[in-house]
């Protein structure tokens, strides 16, 4: 089981939901945190709440992919390493497919998957080096089952599950775990950032999310899965985790259930 005290842990999407909640999680348990987001105000606030010292606020608009690279270097420069890397950061989607811009499209893209792997292969290298790391990622329910109004989410959720799959396969051997959490609904402010398909924020809280999963609840989940070196984790009520078991075993059952939803 792994232990907490003095690992450099960064997070991303660290100002709010379920980053915010793990940066307090495992600073409780001795971690040193890096908190990312882009509101550096609501990161130093998040800041003063963490136990310990040692904790560093280093904001970062990750649609800008180009400069992630750089900004790991400064963020290895500073913490002298990272033992854990958590990809939190992520927006969704609430609109139909065919009322969906290719911008939003791409926009979804860039932060919930290539974000995501241009950060894992910066700051991959130095794990290898040390030969520990624990890349955690935040995908989602969706990246398991398709939902309606979510088809640029589902897609860049999907896709950064591939992608972690082959990356736990290639490093297994240079002593890098890798964690992919699929939450269902937990109340976090997901669906009130959410694009709708012109690429305005969505501002409305789903009945799913107001009545899902505490965030502090999740979390606890999350963080036994990294100290159990989990490889995936469901978290998620009995009806969704059901949808999973039948995209799995039986999906034309799964996909004619799915046009008879009605999704906000």
């Amino acid at each position: 089981m792994e232990n907490f005290n003095n690992k450099i842990v960064w997070i991303t999407g660290a100002s709010d939901g379920i980053g915010k909640e793990m940066a307090i999680q495992m600073a409780e348990q001795g971690a040193k945190i890096v908190l990312t987001a882009r509101n550096v105000d609501k990161l130093n606030a998040v800041k003063a709440e963490l136990k310990g010292d040692g904790h560093f606020v280093y904001p970062m608009d990750l649609l800008k992919v180009d400069a992630i690279s750089s900004g790991a270097t400064e963020v290895l420069q500073k913490m002298g390493r990272v033992d854990i890397l958590v990809n939190n950061a992520g927006i969704s989607q609430r609109s139909l497919a065919k009322n969906t811009s290719l911008a939003v499209d791409r926009k979804i893209m860039e932060i919930d998957y290539f974000a995501v792997v241009a950060l894992t292969k910066a700051v991959l290298p130095q794990m290898i080096d040390q030969k520990n790391g624990h890349i955690v990622t935040i995908s989602s329910v969706a990246g398991k089952i398709g939902a309606p109004m979510r088809s640029a989410y589902c897609g860049a959720k999907h896709a950064v599950i591939g992608f972690m799959d082959v990356l736990r396969a290639e490093t297994y051997a240079e002593g890098i775990k890798v964690l992919v959490v699929t939450p269902g609904s937990v109340r976090t402010n997901i669906s009130v950032n959410a694009l709708e398909g012109d690429g305005k924020k969505h501002n409305v809280t789903d009945p799913l999310i107001a009545n899902g999963i505490p965030v502090d609840v999740c979390v606890q989940k999350i963080v036994k899965g990294i100290k159990n070196d989990t490889k995936e984790l469901l978290i998620a009520d009995a009806k969704t985790s059901l949808a999973v078991y039948l995209r799995r075993f039986f999906p034309n059952r799964l996909f004619k259930l799915m046009t008879t939803m009605q999704s906000t």
